[in-house]
């Protein structure tokens, strides 16, 4: 079982005692990513020395190759030497077999290290696979957990308004409504008075003015002719 399923076991064996707590799994699933993130490192160190030893392995084996052929070559040279009278027969065989042996032993080295770099490159595209599967599901993780954190909040934005819902009393909401309307009510009333009381005052001030108004110019003439005759002017 991978550490990342062990996590996730983990947070299934203990999902109802945090359910009403997302933040938990979903931390735990955060660092059960950056945990996986850790073993995707080591595991491409792991499979870059892989690649390396491989490398290494195909670069001598051909080395040993090569090795063998210029061996051959040599030897090819001292018979040839050998044939034309520049040295003596024996000379020649003695130091082309001397070269031949040489050119037996790196063939032998470069097929030993070329079965090296086939097992290495074996393990390789093993480990290559292995990489390439881990960065798969780490990025499959990581989309589902973008999800899963949206989800999280908008859950608990709800369980929030829910509570928040659940906790008003309705019918002690209408009542205090109800009071406001009342009291509103109330005020216009008391507006409407006042202004009433200011338009019976203005009214009767323009009463009072009336009545004391300085008499017109004719009705003064008379009241003076009036008061002559009575004074018997």
């Amino acid at each position: 079982m991978s550490f990342f399923q062990r996590i996730f076991k983990n947070v299934q064996s203990q999902a109802h005692s945090v359910a009403d707590k997302l933040e938990d799994p979903i931390k735990m699933s955060e660092q059960g990513i950056r945990d996986l993130k850790k073993d995707l490192q080591g595991s491409m160190r792991s499979l870059a020395q892989v690649k390396a030893i491989a490398i290494r392995f195909k670069k001598d084996s051909d080395d040993q190759k090569r090795l063998a052929k210029d061996n051959e070559r040599k030897a090819m040279l001292l018979l040839q030497k050998m044939k034309s009278g520049d040295l003596p027969e024996a000379d020649a065989e003695r130091l082309a077999t001397e070269v031949l042996t040489k050119k037996e032993e790196a063939l032998q080295r470069s097929g030993s290290l070329k079965k090296d770099y086939a097992q290495q490159k074996s393990m390789g595209d093993q480990l290559q696979a292995k990489v390439g599967t881990l960065k798969e599901t780490i990025s499959r993780f990581e989309t589902e957990l973008v999800t899963l954190r949206a989800r999280a909040k908008t859950a608990t934005s709800m369980r929030k308004i829910n509570q928040q819902m659940s906790s008003v009393d309705s019918s002690s909401t209408i009542a205090l409504l109800e009071r406001m309307k009342d009291k509103v009510i109330e005020e216009e009333s008391l507006a409407e008075a006042y202004g009433e009381m200011t338009d019976a005052s203005v009214t009767m001030e323009q009463e009072i003015d009336r009545t004391l108004a300085v008499p017109s110019s004719a009705e003064t003439s008379d009241s003076l002719a009036e008061l002559k005759k009575k004074m018997g002017i």
